[in-house]
């Protein structure tokens, strides 16, 4: 699958691959084709956290150049990885580590903005590292949105601004980088689906980076991930379960958000907030979510693990086979996939 260059005009128009497990079967949609999919009585729940403007371009106390990409917040500290020189033209596993950084070590990212590196970081070129900035509250939040920009795609024509990151119904700036399933989802499809008596829900879940630049690190990816579950719906979920509906999960980050917070409660849905390190993949069963509205990516991607516990990989690998041959488009501004359970 071919990457898109530039976020396309009429989401809703975009492709749609439709896989039933049941019948072991996929067909072609369009985005558009959503409202039809899902039946009254089930439920789709999106993640409506903000993407965050977490790429901020900076040098050390010494002047060498570096970008740290805020990962989560951790009390008044922010985890975070940091690259040395270049920009988002070059690909993120071609980019050079920062340079080596201690305790103390100061990131300077213009203005009055500044960082301190409050742990150890492992080796003498690590990626991942802990700060706190020398402001907080309303004016670190003032300056992050002043001087930080989207994480960029270097599959992108031109960089991103933070406009091209949001879903239609962001909410807290939670994300790191965009809750990209969602993306598609205009306000006249979710509406649409309310009409046809399909229930909408949402959760907050502060997805993390894709990639850092570094195989090791990227191996242990997802990381533990912040999550909010409302009282609404989690009441939302249990009246679905009652009537035998289905809740249809907009991006795995719902499902890490309703699974983590299911499996942190003994199997039972339960409100407020929580952090997650559950890795969903082959061999686990959902308790909680049984379809997935999600976008396509390449087959070797830690997401693709995570659908085979909603398909089979042998009908996984013969849709994206079909998907790849028929000329759908992948990562973060491309084609769309529903997987359903009947």
């Amino acid at each position: 699958m071919t990457a898109v260059t530039w976020p396309r005009a009429d989401a809703v128009a975009e492709r749609l691959l439709v896989i039933d497990p049941a019948a072991d079967d996929f067909h072609d949609a369009a985005v558009r084709d959503l409202v039809e999919l899902p039946r009254a009585g089930d439920l789709l729940v999106v993640n409506d956290a903000a993407t965050l403007p977490a790429s901020l371009h900076g040098t050390t106390a010494e002047g060498a150049p570096v970008e740290a990409r805020l990962v989560g917040r951790e009390g008044f500290a922010f985890r975070c990885v940091v690259f040395g020189a270049g920009d988002w033209r070059l690909r993120t596993e071609w980019r050079p580590a920062a340079p080596p950084l201690a305790r103390g070590a100061i990131l300077r990212f213009g203005g009055d903005l500044e960082a301190r590196v409050t742990d150890d970081p492992e080796g003498t070129r690590a990626r991942l590292v802990t700060v706190e900035f020398n402001q907080q509250g309303d004016r670190l939040w003032s300056a992050l949105y002043r001087l930080g920009r989207p994480v960029q795609y270097s599959y992108i024509r031109a960089p991103l601004s933070l406009f091209h990151v949001q879903t239609g119904y962001a909410s807290r700036p939670w994300a790191a980088e965009m809750p990209s399933a969602g993306r598609p989802l205009a306000w006249s499809l979710l509406l649409g689906l309310r009409a046809r008596g399909v229930g909408l829900a949402r959760v907050t879940h502060a997805a993390g980076l894709s990639s850092t630049g570094d195989a090791a690190l990227d191996a242990s990816l997802p990381w533990p991930e912040r999550f909010d579950v409302p009282e609404d719906t989690v009441d939302a979920v249990r009246a679905t379960h009652r009537s035998g509906g289905r809740v249809i999960a907009v991006g795995t980050s719902v499902v890490r958000a309703l699974e983590g917070d299911a499996l942190l409660h003994g199997g039972e849905l339960a409100a407020g907030e929580g952090t997650t390190n559950l890795v969903i993949g082959p061999g686990f069963v959902p308790r909680v979510v049984r379809g997935l509205f999600t976008g396509l990516h390449e087959a070797t991607a830690s997401h693709f693990a995570l659908l085979q516990a909603f398909a089979s990989k042998e009908l996984l690998d013969r849709a994206y086979a079909h998907a790849t041959t028929a000329g759908y488009e992948g990562h973060e501004f491309g084609d769309s996939c529903l997987i359903l359970a009947r």
